[in-house]
């Protein structure tokens, strides 16, 4: 498993019944998570002082319960020097996946000893925690979401983290529509990364579902891959996309290229029980 252990603004603090207690810098979040399905007592205080509690609902979805939480707040991955604007939203986010951090580190690292520049294509880039590591590390990059508020979040990422003139592209637009558009233009990169929901809507409706689309869309964005490509990083919280699977996905359509395929769990630290909390897999 690759564990995201650098941060120091964010820690798992307990996980036990369902939920997991986070620390988001100064704050207590409570959080639902599936996979903690095992049930230990709650000693920890921050399980009773939460400044804010998702609950599930038993219709579907669920809702915030806060007690001292402001809209906004930021937190720093310090090791990357990079700012993050937090705030609550549906679907039990705060607009940061801590566990990306691994592959941060990991792609800063390619990007500092590729010797050469980088041209990087990040395809449903989310708040840009992607984007800022590589343009960080000295990366050209394209960052395409379909949300459109998404893509402005992302930005104020990039001004937080002191990377508002870095050579970010931004773009709103439906990921395989503009793949499929790259390739006309005949436009490539060195690297490529994707961090697919498992089911989504582009901006006119088109409906993404994960486990139809992901082989196809690796496949098209194999034809805007530079001739000497640097990697190409495949991030999934999809329980039934294992990492043998993303090997397999990677191994099938990069055979041309070389290199070694490497696809793992992904996880966080648990600080009570020293244990590590699986949060999807990579490749």
């Amino acid at each position: 498993m690759w564990i995201a252990d650098n941060w120091k603004d964010y820690e798992v603090i307990d996980c036990s019944k369902g939920e997991k207690l986070e620390r988001w810098g100064a704050y207590m979040l409570v959080r639902p998570d599936p996979q903690v399905i095992w049930e230990t007592p709650k000693t920890h205080t921050g399980w009773k002082k939460r400044n804010a509690h998702y609950h599930r609902s038993s219709r579907g979805g669920g809702e915030w319960e806060f007690f001292d939480l402001p809209e906004q707040w930021t937190i720093r991955y310090q090791k990357l020097d990079l700012t993050f604007r937090l705030k609550p939203f549906r679907f039990k986010h705060t607009g940061l996946f801590p566990e990306q951090a691994v592959n941060w580190d990991w792609l800063d690292e390619k990007i500092r000893q590729a010797g050469r520049p980088v041209r990087v294509l990040n395809l449903f880039a989310y708040t840009g925690g992607a984007t800022l590591a590589a343009a960080a590390a000295g990366a050209y990059v394209t960052h395409v979401d379909a949300s459109k508020g998404m893509v402005q979040w992302a930005k104020e990422n990039a001004a937080s983290s002191g990377l508002a003139d870095a050579p970010i592209r931004w773009l709103v637009d439906d990921c395989v529509k503009f793949v499929e558009r790259e390739i006309r233009r005949g436009n490539t990169y060195d690297a490529i990364l994707m961090d697919p929901p498992s089911y989504g809507r582009g901006p006119k409706g088109e409906i993404w579902k994960i486990e139809d689309a992901i082989h196809p869309l690796v496949k098209l964005c194999t034809q805007v891959l530079s001739e000497q490509p640097l990697f190409f990083l495949i991030n999934s919280y999809t329980t039934g996309l294992q990492p043998a699977v993303l090997a397999y996905l990677l191994g099938t359509e990069m055979k041309a290229y070389g290199g070694g395929i490497r696809a793992e769990e992904i996880g966080l630290p648990v600080s009570i029980s020293g244990l590590v909390l699986p949060c999807g897999a990579s490749g």
